[in-house]
């Protein structure tokens, strides 16, 4: 190390005398406590700089994992029981409580979706809006999902299509909508004509429709706030759910991707 030191090839570490720190935090704090004021503070601030990108990449990362395991695992225990069946059909499912799966096949998302859109509620991944219609009946179903946390179930969600289907599983029924184009005069349509982009202030996406329809919102562009991305689908079919005997319901088969082929018409 000496002979490189010597020869020019390797500089000394530009610390000064007094330097005692061995390890990369040590290093740190010597470099902010012995170098003078301009260059201490170059230090702390690329200190702080690295600090805050490494914040930046590992909270993703953990709310991912703490939607997974601390989260949506429990719900979707508590979702196939006999007493969400009960608390279901009698529309007493509290806030924070599994109310529904979502299903996006192309997507390849199976979500427990909860009651509420507080954020504490939402660090399920999703939540059902509460003024809304539950799944399955006549009117706007709302739901609001994380596009780069907790899960993110919604982060491609502008890939999505017209004609794709979207399920809801409920504790009593399967639920199937059909993913319809983006609405005559969308301003910001996607490019696939089925999403389009609205203010976090157009609360009239998730206002009543006249038939069953379903609407999925979620933050645009990914990482931002500033503005929302929806969904639109029409509810194509209802299949109530199996029971047991104890009155749980029998776990699913797997759901259809593709809409129902269309009766061709009687030509007698």
């Amino acid at each position: 190390m000496s002979e490189l030191v010597a020869s020019g090839l390797l500089q000394p570490d530009p610390l000064p005398p007094g330097a005692t720190g061995t390890s990369t935090v040590g290093y740190l704090l010597d470099a902010v406590r012995l170098r003078p004021a301009g260059r201490r503070l170059l230090s702390l601030l690329s200190a702080l700089l690295f600090a805050v990108g490494l914040a930046t990449f590992a909270f993703p990362l953990f709310t991912d994992l703490y939607s997974a395991q601390l989260v949506q695992r429990p719900l979707a225990d508590e979702f196939e029981s006999a007493e969400i069946v009960e608390r279901y059909a009698t529309r007493t499912i509290a806030t924070g409580e599994p109310l529904t799966r979502i299903v996006i096949p192309s997507l390849d998302v199976d979500t427990v979706v909860v009651e509420g859109t507080s954020p504490a509620a939402l660090r399920a991944g999703a939540g059902h809006y509460p003024n809304t219609p539950l799944p399955g009946e006549v009117g706007n179903v709302a739901i609001a999902g994380h596009r780069t946390t907790y899960g993110k179930p919604f982060n491609e969600l502008d890939r999505v299509g017209p004609g794709e289907l979207i399920h809801l599983v409920t504790p009593l029924a399967v639920h199937t909508y059909e993913v319809t184009a983006a609405p005559e005069g969308s301003q910001r349509p996607c490019p696939n004509g089925a999403c389009w982009v609205v203010t976090p202030t157009q609360w009239e996406v998730v206002a009543p429709t006249p038939d069953a329809a379903l609407t999925l919102t979620t933050c645009h562009p990914k990482g931002s706030s500033a503005e929302r991305l929806i969904l639109r689908a029409s509810l194509v079919s209802s299949a109530d759910r199996e029971f047991d005997a104890e009155g749980d319901p029998v776990p699913l088969d797997l759901l259809p991707t593709t809409p129902p082929a269309t009766p061709a018409p009687d030509g007698g």
